[in-house]
């Protein structure tokens, strides 16, 4: 074995290593980060199929790989940000996003040299540089979300560019070639062909230009040249499937759709190839130029992608059959150390077995939505505590019922995701997708109470104390915010309209008083009555506040679209 064989090798291990470990770094990042701004922009985009096509095709157009497009979306499922019902339009639309590349490129070398800034291996370094920096240079204890999102990105192509290094130099291996010429006559090895070699080097455009060049000398026939072709299509998702390593069951299965997707084109495709062998074989078996596996390429994706947008939600229901839980692994996962007494009840109580039966599930699911909400009610209670009376033993018990609330939101999406996969009636849909924004919503809630408490912590470290009028602002504030996310947990438990009314109310009193508090506080400080880092956490905590009632008001809305 020679050196150079050895270094690639390890060049492959580290490059998958750099992968992976982005791959849960910008995870990670993203289920910290996301605001119900980011949400809400995501979800807006998305709200519609063929908008997260254009927005698939988009994006893939610009980074110039279906590849980076599908881990992007592995990692905003894994972080809660997309359902995989959204998922589903931007794969598609990163198939069509990659024959749109591959024309741009082709076509005019300007725009093949504009787009080079667009490409991973051309950002991917800055992004990791800038988050380091930002790392180095941050607050000691404080989190930089940003940073974290950045490097995991960065890594994430890194690691890719490094995987695809360490095989580059055996491109033009004859093992390639002959995978090529000698198999592309069969249609299943044809494919395997495309999909192995596609696989190995992940990237789908490297091996098509592969394909692309032997076909310059006329050696691959047309029908050889189209079936691994279509085997190429189905090895692009091996970036993906290994993204979701170690990712939530959620993020598998939208990596097992983008499978799903290119197997079944690739199947009709074959189907019709064979249909039109006979019929058109001097056609067939003629030689395959560059320019016709472009066509061919585009063809394949533009038309998967009309023929299978119908059945995006049957796409959804088949990965969730294919990617089960078992009730094994719920077993294992009562098992586990670190869970609470809350967590374990939880899971017992979503039992699978209910799933037989779509209203009993629903209802099960519904019933510890509502046990989030008044978790979540408690700690927006026990921050506002925290702050006034700096009680250090509540402010450890808000950040451990923060940690308590981010796993049963975790829990509770895995669950009414197999929820979403049963036939369900329309009534049954719109309650289940309610209660997935729904428990947005209150997790937002709670990270909000968690920042409450985070300011409070740090005011004792600084010694930064309220003036008397802050504190009278900030209870009253605070009075009318809780009330607002009591009466939007009440709105949903009870199906009330007097409730979601009050909700709305209570929502409007706290925007103005946030307001009125606002500019008061500017004039104390004016005043100089009052110390700036005082004011500083005075109107984050005051925001934290008017952002809780928000959520509590997009709860009554949810609840008002039942009614």
């Amino acid at each position: 074995m020679s050196i150079q064989l050895i270094s690639n090798l390890f060049s492959l291990f580290g490059g998958l290593g750099m992968f992976l470990y982005g791959m849960t770094v910008m995870s990670d990042g993203m289920q910290k980060a996301a605001s119900s701004k980011m949400s809400g922009f995501l979800n807006i985009v998305t709200e519609k199929r063929y908008m997260a096509v254009l927005l698939g095709a988009g994006i893939t157009a610009l980074v110039q790989s279906s590849s980076a497009t599908t881990v992007m979306v592995v990692g905003f499922v894994n972080a809660g940000l997309l359902n995989l019902s959204q998922a589903v339009g931007i794969i598609m639309g990163a198939n069509i996003g990659t024959t749109i590349t591959a024309w741009m490129v082709s076509l005019t070398q300007v725009s093949g040299d504009l787009l080079t800034v667009f490409k991973p291996e051309f950002f991917s370094p800055l992004l990791v540089g800038f988050g380091a920096f930002r790392l180095l240079f941050r607050k000691k204890g404080a989190d930089d979300l940003a940073a974290d999102f950045c490097i995991g990105v960065g890594l994430i192509f890194i690691g890719l560019e490094f995987m695809a290094d360490a095989v580059k130099p055996y491109a033009d291996s004859p093992i390639f070639s002959e995978a090529f010429s000698y198999m592309g006559g069969n249609p299943v090895l044809g494919i395997l062909a495309g999909a192995v070699v596609t696989g190995l080097i992940q990237s789908s455009a490297a091996s098509v230009s592969i394909l692309q060049t032997l076909s310059l000398s006329g050696a691959v026939p047309r029908v050889a040249g189209f079936y691994i072709t279509l085997g190429q299509n189905i090895g692009t998702c091996v970036t993906a499937l290994i993204s979701s390593a170690g990712t939530s069951r959620t993020a598998k299965r939208a990596a097992v759709i983008h499978l799903l997707f290119n197997v079944v084109g690739a199947v009709i495709f074959c189907i019709i190839i064979s249909l039109c062998a006979i019929p058109l074989r001097s056609f067939f078996s003629g030689a395959l130029s560059p320019v016709e596996i472009s066509i061919f390429h585009t063809i394949f994706n533009v038309s998967s992608t009309l023929l299978l947008y119908p059945f995006g939600d049957l796409l959804v229901s088949l990965s969730g059959k294919l990617v089960r839980e078992s009730q094994k692994d719920r077993e294992e996962l009562l098992a586990r150390d670190g869970y609470t007494e809350i967590e374990r009840n939880l899971i017992q109580h979503l039992d699978l077995r209910l799933l037989e039966s779509p209203a009993m599930a629903i209802q099960a699911s519904r019933s510890e939505v509502i046990n989030m909400g008044r978790i979540v009610e408690l700690n927006v209670a026990e921050s506002v505590m925290v702050m006034l009376d700096r009680d250090r033993e509540k402010l450890e018990e808000v950040f451990a019922r923060e940690k308590v609330i981010d796993n049963m939101q975790k829990i509770l999406t895995d669950y009414l995701i197999q929820v979403d996969n049963l036939s369900l009636n329309e009534t049954q849909k719109l309650l289940v997708t309610n209660m997935f924004n729904t428990m947005t919503d209150m997790e937002r809630a709670g990270d909000h109470a968690e920042n409450i408490a985070e300011e409070a912590q740090y005011a004792w470290e600084h010694e930064i104390v309220f003036s008397e009028v802050g504190r009278s602002d900030f209870r009253r504030l605070s009075e009318k915010s809780m009330a607002s996310f009591e009466s939007s947990i009440e709105a949903f438990e009870e199906s009330s309209l007097d409730a979601v009314v009050r909700t709305a109310h209570l929502e409007d009193e706290v925007d103005d008083l946030e307001e009125e508090m606002r500019e008061r506080h500017i004039q104390r400080l004016t005043k100089g009555e009052c110390a700036p880092p005082a004011g500083v956490i005075f109107l984050d905590a005051i925001s934290d506040l008017e952002r809780i009632s928000d959520h509590a008001d997009n709860i009554a809305g949810y609840v008002k679209s039942m009614l």
